[in-house]
């Protein structure tokens, strides 16, 4: 894993009390757009290294992945 990879893995285990704290936590500190961001986290949660570095947060990642594309697809 990049160390930017680990960063985002890091990002997600916080926890961020204000709306849009997260966001501008993204920008400040990976400088990538949010909407970009998400898309490289959606690709690095499917990566096996992500997996063994963080089992039960990759696993949680991907189930709300999941539910959200099935949530979509029904309506």
């Amino acid at each position: 894993m990049t160390p930017i990879q680990r960063m985002m893995l890091d990002m997600e285990k916080r926890h961020y009390r204000y709306a849009g704290s997260k966001e501008q936590a993204i920008r400040d500190e990976l400088d990538v757009a949010p909407a970009r961001y998400y898309q490289l986290l959606a690709a690095l949660i499917d990566e096996p290294e992500a997996l063994a570095a963080e089992p039960v947060l990759v696993n949680r990642l991907r189930r709300i992945a999941h539910s959200r594309r099935h949530i979509r697809k029904a309506g």
